[in-house]
């Protein structure tokens, strides 16, 4: 049985040329795909969320067309610097010191709730998750190729990306749009570049100074790697000097994006990527999210209920299934109202299901052409740049169908059954990642319960003892969680708020 890409065309912005294009992967069957990942200085927020969990989602789709994608993610664990420019502090070493800890606890904590918050959305795991200080050889003898040709120089330890010099021969701009004569134009000079030939210059190695905690031995004296230089080392590591698609924020088109393909083509001669996909901002309360504003929250207290901007909680499910309500390159602002709304279509699709498995076919007829239709009309959707709210438009259909057929307002032949139920999983829970929050909901209630009637057990035991004061602690301890105890003369019976 050949592969689905055989049938079905898919077609991708590209934000390299800025117009959708047919995908054709560099060897046929295989898809090398390389996204940014996060600077784990912080707790993941909703907004980094929405990027990985686009990507996800096209991950999902390559894999369901029978393609076998390489999804390299990287970790960025050292040399992001504040405001992603050559000065300031590494965001990194600067919470290790605000919270007095090595850098790496720092990564190691924020590295372990980033997973945990992707695992709550459902999203599978890359292939490969490379991390920066894990490649600092890679990043060393890539800087080396870029001396070679003639394209970087050093400055007492510091090495810096020649960006006039690069644009003498190559395009530095053309992903972003920018021209270098206007970068020169708007460019003031800036306290602490003077080492620097030219402001657009980009750090590739950077000289530690004394005090600097992240510190790597080079040819040039110790220091560490430039943020841009990271992902250029990794991504071709793992995916070779040419592959078909990387992805990450639109924030990240310019500067990072637009470094990273001026290092290949310095260090490679060639351009390292077909494919450039960009993923856009979430919005919040039509604002734009930040904590100095206070208009900001975290995928937790969005689940937990326990923020100042929603009335009540949603779950990871329906934020995942009212992120792909919109196309990934859209800005999408987020809203306890569009929660709602997206809560309630959400558990309409779920109820679909229940319907599906109730249903019956009738023998004898010939197979509806509509179906069929409309099962083209869903790949479509996806075939058209991961076109996820279309697609959602075209699951809202499929319940039409389930309805009619359900109210025996429709027959259908048992192959057409098949093919409805089959497409309807396929997208729903394949495709777009989502999953029956009931069911978890359903289970931890379970969980909760059992170690609920375990404490009571222990307190029951406690008081026959007459040992009030650990009866009295442990009743303290459970009603501390929110949870409901009455003790009556048949036993104590407790409520989950």
């Amino acid at each position: 049985m050949q592969p689905l890409y055989h049938k079905h065309s898919l077609k991708v912005f590209n934000s390299l040329s800025r117009k959708k294009e047919a995908f054709t992967p560099i060897k046929e069957g295989y898809v090398g795909l390389y996204v940014c990942g996060p600077t784990v200085y912080s707790n993941v927020h909703l907004g980094n969320c929405r990027t990985f969990m686009s990507f996800d989602t096209i991950y999902r789709y390559l894999l369901h067309l029978g393609y076998k994608v390489r999804y390299v993610r990287n970790i960025t664990d050292a040399g992001h610097l504040e405001n992603d420019a050559d000065a300031g502090e590494d965001k990194i070493a600067k919470k290790a010191k605000l919270e007095q800890i090595e850098p790496m606890e720092v990564v190691q904590k924020y590295t372990v709730d980033f997973h945990r918050t992707l695992e709550h959305f459902n999203l599978l795991p890359p292939s490969i998750e490379p991390t920066a200080t894990g490649h600092i050889i890679e990043q060393i003898e890539i800087i080396k190729e870029i001396l070679d040709k003639g394209f970087a120089y050093e400055v007492n330890g510091s090495v810096y990306f020649d960006v006039q010099k690069f644009n003498e021969s190559n395009d530095y701009g053309k992903l972003s749009g920018r021209s270098i004569e206007d970068m020169v134009a708007n460019t003031r000079a800036l306290q602490g570049q003077s080492e620097k030939k030219n402001p657009q210059d980009f750090a590739l190695w950077k000289k530690a100074e004394p005090t600097h905690i992240m510190r790597w031995p080079s040819p040039w004296g110790d220091g560490f790697p430039g943020w841009h230089i990271e992902c250029t080392a990794m991504s071709t590591k793992y995916l070779g000097e040419q592959f078909d698609i990387h992805g990450g924020g639109m924030d990240l088109k310019f500067p990072h994006h637009e470094c990273e393909i001026a290092q290949a083509e310095a260090s490679k001669g060639k351009s390292p990527v077909n494919y450039w996909l960009h993923a856009n901002m979430l919005t919040l309360n039509g604002k734009k999210m930040s904590k100095s504003t206070d208009n900001n929250i975290y995928p937790s207290e969005l689940f937990s209920g326990e923020n100042k901007l929603f009335s009540k909680p949603f779950s990871a499910a329906v934020v995942r299934f009212f992120m792909l309500q919109a196309h990934y390159t859209s800005v999408l602002d987020l809203s306890e109202e569009a929660l709602d709304a997206a809560e309630k279509g959400y558990f309409r699709l779920l109820e679909s299901f229940s319907t599906l498995e109730g249903l019956s076919s009738k023998e004898g007829i010939e197979n509806d052409p509509t179906i069929e239709q409309w099962v083209n009309r869903c790949y479509e959707a996806m075939n058209d740049d991961f076109n996820t709210p279309i697609l959602i438009a075209q699951l809202f259909e499929g319940v039409k169908i389930i309805n009619l057929i359900n109210d025996q307002k429709k027959t259908v032949s048992s192959e057409d059954l098949v093919l409805i139920s089959q497409t309807m999983r396929t997208f729903f829970f394949d495709v777009l990642g989502l999953f029956d929050s009931r069911n978890s909901d359903a289970k931890q209630e379970g969980q909760l319960k059992g170690l609920v009637e375990l404490l009571l057990k222990e307190r029951s035991e406690a008081r026959a003892r007459k040992d009030f004061q650990r009866s009295d602690e442990i009743r303290d301890a459970i009603e501390a969680l929110g949870i409901k105890l009455k003790d009556t003369k048949d036993g104590t019976t407790f409520s989950l708020s």
